[in-house]
């Protein structure tokens, strides 16, 4: 990125809109001068510059909330920048997954009449829980444990998917189908591979065999 084709206000600052590379989740809206940008690009990580304390800030510095910058992109007009980062941890002050975490208008995520919105509605939630880890949630127990608890349980959700198919259970089949793409959207959070990418070789291996 050349930096002098970024416009920045009169202030010195432009907007940097922050997004979860992996859920499309937008966690943030924060300013950058261009130290904060020249710093953002120089190390991969998320400088931003304090309106309210006028000064410099490394996100998560203190926190250990940080986020890795895995691209960046300016808009048509130069003067906003959008951020595709790896958080590690919340990007909210209040502990939350996301800044934007109240609604004032528009239906909830699970209400949208697409029938694969839910797919995204819990690649969100598993995101927000790995980020906040609330007590008591099973998908914080699943992060917690790590790696080997969550392919356990995929192990197993395989297995289960299995015999309900073998019985010829639909109902049972149903419910073994859902635990196991739950539990795959685990996998692939934990891995940090966004779940567009398996999409686009679904995609391109179908091409192949038409």
């Amino acid at each position: 990125m050349n930096i002098s084709n970024i416009r920045f206000d009169e202030r010195g600052l432009v907007p940097a809109i922050v997004q979860d590379a992996q859920s499309k989740e937008v966690l943030t809206l924060a300013y950058m001068n261009e130290e904060a940008l020249q710093k953002s690009l120089e190390t991969g990580e998320a400088w931003f510059y304090s309106r309210s304390r006028q000064e410099l800030w490394h996100k998560g510095e203190t926190s250990g909330n940080t986020q890795r910058i895995l691209e960046m992109r300016y808009d048509c007009d130069q003067d906003a920048l959008l951020m595709l980062v790896e958080p590690q941890g919340p990007a909210c002050h209040t502990g939350s997954y996301s800044c934007f975490s109240e609604t004032i208008h528009g239906e909830a995520a699970g209400a949208y009449t697409d029938r694969f919105s839910i797919v995204n509605q819990l690649e969100q939630i598993i995101a927000k829980r790995e980020a906040e880890r609330p007590e008591g949630a099973y998908t914080t127990y699943l992060f917690e444990k790590g790696i080997d608890k969550i392919l356990k349980k995929l192990g197993e959700e395989a297995t289960e998917v299995v015999i309900a198919a073998k019985n010829r259970n639909p109902e049972e089949l149903k419910w073994e189908v859902a635990d196991l793409l739950y539990h795959l959207l685990v996998l692939l959070r934990e891995q940090k591979l966004p779940l567009d990418a398996v999409l686009a070789v679904l995609k391109e291996r179908h091409a192949a065999k038409e």
